[in-house]
């Protein structure tokens, strides 16, 4: 079967995770003499409809389970096929407990875009799901260099190996071993995309090491931070892809804990408890063995705690003008501590070093 000529790969990348996934599978198809075109979606807003004999690659990191949205609608959007051969990829938070790799876990992210691509005309040739250093650091410290050093030249030569094997016109489904895990981790998956992108949005703040020198919001590849009253603000278009807490010099993007905690315990203690103490919604919710009862709680639970939330990150925002409320907010952050590391490829940290020079 002969080699494809003609590649197109569009990613959407944080941290660098997805964008050096797409950067090694470029350098494998230009060796085999393939023409090759790598297009980051943060800066191109619309595919190209591509030729017939053109191969589409799509990567992008893995948010809740799912692909974030920015590439979910990307794709949704994308031209309509004539049986081009397309490939998708995910990088998801991969682990190393000694000299154990631990694998992340996909949920829908390949499964629903595939599904839409397939019913735009397209052929889809591969799923891969890529292990690549965790860079999640909302819920866990950044990795040790050394970890992420040897996470990163394993799945590089897997990668590779990947990209020789769909180049040379064969398939790749091996990700489909994995079909019943992520079929059990979908609730959380569809939950995540509906509620709990807009929780971790809120989540972020800037404390006074801030030097408004902007950064944060020239490299946001979604545009959701702008300033208010001279500080970083944190809109609910932000995708958590971590770009600007990992990449800001000042390290002064926390995730604030404390806060989020506090709204969480209010909501639940005093909120919550007032609405189905006085109201006759718990009659629906509570019946037993009632699936879709329990579901709509979670949901209904959700969207009040997303509600107090966006009004409370208004008055916070304010708040953090004061000098013992932002020290209260920040000290109560685990990202505020040296222990909690930031995470950065290689190629974040030359993308931080070029902004700067620009800034």
């Amino acid at each position: 079967m002969p080699e494809q000529k003609q590649i197109i790969i569009y990613y959407f990348s944080g941290t660098g995770n997805a964008q050096n996934v797409a950067n090694w599978i470029s350098e494998i198809a230009k060796q085999k003499g393939n023409e090759v075109q790598v297009t980051d979606i943060s800066k191109n807003k619309v595919g190209i409809k591509p030729d017939t004999d053109t191969m589409i690659g799509f990567v992008s990191p893995t948010h809740g389970f799912n692909y974030p949205p920015v590439m979910f609608k990307y794709i949704l959007r994308f031209p309509k096929g004539n049986g081009q051969k397309v490939f998708l990829a995910n990088t998801r938070a991969g682990m190393k407990l000694g000299k154990l790799f631990v694998p992340g876990l996909s949920g829908m992210a390949l499964y629903f875009a595939a599904i839409a691509l397939r019913l735009k005309g397209y052929r889809i040739i591969a799923l891969k799901p890529i292990d690549l250093p965790s860079n999640w650091i909302s819920i866990h410290p950044g990795l040790k260099d050394k970890v992420v050093d040897s996470i990163y030249k394993k799945r590089k030569t897997q990668t590779e190996k990947f990209a020789r094997k769909i180049l040379s016109g064969k398939k790749d489904f091996k990700a489909l071993r994995e079909i019943i895990q992520d079929l059990i981790i979908t609730p959380i998956a569809i939950l995540y995309y509906i509620i709990g992108r807009f929780f971790f949005a809120k989540s972020f703040i800037a404390s006074n090491k801030c030097n408004n020198c902007g950064l944060c919001i020239k490299e946001c590849p979604v545009k959701a931070i702008k300033f208010v009253n001279d500080r970083p603000y944190w809109t609910h278009k932000c995708e958590s892809c971590m770009h600007c807490m990992n990449a800001c010099p000042q390290r002064a993007i926390e995730t604030a804990h404390g806060f989020v905690t506090a709204v969480i315990i209010i909501v639940n203690m005093l909120i919550l408890a007032q609405l189905y103490k006085y109201s006759v919604i718990n009659i629906y919710f509570e019946q037993p063995g009632l699936f879709a009862g329990k579901l709509s709680s979670i949901i209904f639970e959700g969207f009040i705690t997303i509600g107090i939330l966006f009004f409370s990150y208004r008055i916070n925002h304010f708040l953090l003008r004061f000098s013992f409320y932002e020290k209260l907010v920040v000290y109560s952050s685990f990202t505020k501590y040296k222990f909690w590391r930031r995470y950065k490829t290689g190629q974040l940290q030359e993308t931080t070093k070029v902004s700067q020079k620009k800034a």
